[in-house]
């Protein structure tokens, strides 16, 4: 019980952060305007009214609303998974994926959309623009899947 709360913790935490991270970007980063960041990476605010790399991004109130009640019902079956979890690589990958999603589905629910600032390219080539509840995810379900893998190739060696 006592990883649980350690996990609660945790997702608490990067949750903050993540918001904290869009607060400043919203405070300091004019939207649309590009600021060199790191080499891969510059600032450019945006707001995303669909989902990752803006798929469904229709910028309607039905999309909005629909995307934070399936984002909640997400959360919800993920908190399960993670509280049955006995592995620490998916608990891990559990508490990155729901910390990114409340991230997002907070921010949803504050301004009807989600706030992206982190802009990843190389040279003039652009990929996508993100924020840290993206990164989380994304870095969540990497783990998620390694650990998958893990457990398919351990039932193979037995």
């Amino acid at each position: 019980m006592r990883s649980l709360n350690w996990g609660y913790v945790s997702i608490g935490l990067l949750t903050s952060v993540d918001l904290v991270l869009k607060f400043l970007a919203k405070q300091h980063l004019e939207f649309g305007q590009v600021v060199e960041f790191i080499p891969l990476v510059d600032l450019l605010l945006v707001y995303n009214s669909g989902i990752a790399f803006s798929m469904l991004d229709f910028n309607n109130n039905f999309t909005a609303y629909g995307l934070t009640v399936f984002g909640v019902v997400l959360v919800f079956f993920l908190n399960q998974m993670y509280r049955n979890e006995t592995k620490l690589i998916k608990r891990i990958s559990m508490i990155l994926i729901i910390s990114g999603a409340l991230g997002n589905i907070i921010d949803r629910v504050i301004d009807g959309v989600v706030t992206d600032f982190l802009f990843f390219h190389i040279g003039d080539l652009s990929f996508f623009i993100f924020n840290g509840a993206d990164a989380f995810i994304s870095i969540g379900a990497a783990l998620f899947l390694l650990g998958e893998v893990q457990d398919h190739l351990s039932k193979k060696v037995l």
